[in-house]
């Protein structure tokens, strides 16, 4: 008698267990750091965060506008170093605030860049005391209207 009263628990316990188990071992795709756009989210290169990095370069490849979110979670003013092919160039970003390259400030235009929409320049950031990271960053053109307007046709700030 009890163990009929049982069956219908132990059923429901292995109904519910085999039903969810799998979620036991899998990983959560939610937890999972991605760059969502067609930028790269910068690794850790000191206090500031580099994100949805990107160059929109002209045709040819000669001209690159280095387009990028940067964020200052500190209490105080900090520099971020940008470095690509042997030139440095420097970007201010006062404290809790974040600066976009290509919206709130020009964004940063590279000579020289030699390559092609397609492809992707190795570039390196570096901030505050950290050691820096070098990162293959994409180039992209303007072709999508959203990028359009950031096809460089000016002269050069790194170069």
């Amino acid at each position: 008698m009890i163990s009929r009263r049982l069956a219908p628990l132990a059923l429901g316990v292995a109904v519910v267990l085999g039903a969810t188990g799998c979620s036991m071992i899998s990983p959560q795709a939610t937890t999972i750091e991605y760059s969502a756009s067609d930028g790269v989210n910068v690794p850790a290169s000191g206090p500031l965060k580099i994100r949805n990095a990107m160059v929109i370069a002209n045709e040819d490849g000669t001209l690159g506008n280095l387009v990028a979110a940067i964020v200052n979670d500190t209490d105080e003013p900090q520099t971020l170093n940008v470095g690509v092919g042997g030139r440095v160039a420097t970007v201010q970003v006062p404290a809790r605030t974040a600066v976009s390259l290509g919206v709130d400030e020009d964004p940063l235009l590279i000579d020289a860049l030699g390559v092609k929409p397609g492809e992707t320049v190795d570039m390196a950031f570096q901030s505050g005391d950290g050691a820096g990271v070098e990162i293959a960053v994409p180039v992209l053109d303007g072709t999508l209207p959203q990028y359009a307007e950031f096809v460089p046709v000016a002269a050069p700030v790194i170069g």
